[in-house]
C-alpha cells in the first residue's frame, strides 16, 4: 500500500485535527474509555469471537477490533493480533519520546493514537474479503488515515493483500481505461464546486491504481464481481478535501487483469 495511503475512508470530509480525541472524532471512533483506563471485549457467535480493544491513557490511545468472521479462522485473527501488536509497540516508542521532548521544551504534549478496524467486504466460500480503517496521530496539526484491503484465503490458510489478486495495478488500470478518472473527477467536481481541470494544479491530474488501495466485493455471495478504489488523503486531493472511494462492477475486460491463480474467484458483474 502506498505511503501516502495512511489511514480509515470513513473521512472522506474530514478537515484537519490537532488532538488524537479529534482524530477519533472525525473517524467517527467514539472514545469512551477514560483516562488510563483499558478495556477489551469479546462477542461470541456461530461463526466465531469478535473482539474489541481499546486502551487510553495520557501517553497514547490505542483501538483495535475485527468481526467474528474473522474470530473464525484463529490464524487469520493470530496475524492480525500480532500486526496490530507491532504498531502498538511503535505508537508507544514514539509517544514516549515526543512526550519526554515536550517537557524538555516547554511545549504541550498530545498522546499519541493509533486505531484499527477490520471490516468484512465480502464473506464468499473459499475466501475473505476484508477492509483495514486505520489512523494514527503522532503530533503536528493533524493525524492520518487509509485503508487497507486483505484477502484471505481460507483453503490455504493464508491471506494476501487485495491487489495482489490481479497481475499488477497498471494492468487492471489498462482495463478500466477511463472509468476511474471520470468517476474520480465526478466526485472532485462536487466537492470542489466546479469542474475538474486537468493537469491545472498537484491535484487536478488523475492518480493511477499504483496509488490506490483496492478492495474485492460481492454482490453475489459466491465470486468477487466488484471492486471499490480508494484513493487517501493527498492523493487525489488536498487533506481537508478527505479520501475517495469508488466503486465499480468487474467487467469482462478486468477479469483478464486477475492472476490466473485466483480467476476462478472472479466473475464479471451481471
Amino acid at each position: 500500500m502506498p505511503l501516502r495511503l495512511l489511514l480509515p475512508s470513513l473521512l472522506a470530509m474530514v478537515t484537519a485535527c490537532s488532538s488524537p480525541a479529534e482524530v477519533r472524532e472525525k473517524t467517527g471512533v467514539t472514545a469512551q474509555a477514560s483516562r488510563a483506563s483499558a478495556q477489551a471485549t469479546a462477542s461470541a457467535s456461530s461463526a466465531g469471537r469478535a473482539q474489541a480493544v481499546k486502551e487510553d491513557n495520557d501517553l497514547y490511545s490505542y483501538e483495535f477490533s475485527y468481526p467474528a468472521q474473522v474470530g473464525a479462522h484463529p490464524e487469520l485473527a493470530a496475524k492480525l493480533e500480532e500486526d496490530a501488536g507491532k504498531a502498538k509497540a511503535e505508537v508507544i516508542a514514539q509517544a514516549t519520546e515526543g512526550q519526554a521532548d515536550a517537557k524538555a521544551n516547554g511545549y504541550p504534549y498530545h498522546p499519541h493514537s493509533y486505531g484499527a478496524e477490520w471490516k468484512v467486504v465480502a464473506d464468499l466460500p473459499g475466501y475473505l474479503s476484508l477492509s483495514n480503517e486505520f489512523y494514527t496521530f503522532t503530533g503536528g496539526a493533524h493525524g492520518m488515515y487509509g485503508v487497507q484491503g486483505y484477502v484471505w484465503d481460507k483453503a490455504n490458510r493464508r491471506g494476501l493483500a487485495s491487489e495482489d489478486l490481479f497481475t499488477s495495478p497498471a494492468a487492471l488500470g489498462s482495463a478500466m481505461g477511463e472509468t476511474v478518472c471520470q468517476a474520480l473527477d465526478r466526485e472532485r467536481a462536487k466537492r470542489r464546486g466546479e469542474p475538474v481541470k486537468r493537469g491545472d494544479d498537484f491535484f487536478g491530474g488523475c492518480p493511477g491504481l499504483d496509488e490506490a488501495t483496492i478492495l474485492v466485493g460481492s454482490s453475489n455471495q459466491r465470486t468477487f464481481d466488484r471492486i471499490s478504489v480508494y484513493f487517501g488523503p493527498y492523493v487525489a486531493g488536498p487533506y481537508a478535501e478527505g479520501a475517495y472511494e469508488l466503486d465499480f462492477p468487474l467487467t469482462a475486460a478486468m477479469l483478464e487483469a486477475v492472476k490466473p491463480a485466483y480467476r476462478a474467484a472472479f466473475s464479471a458483474h451481471k
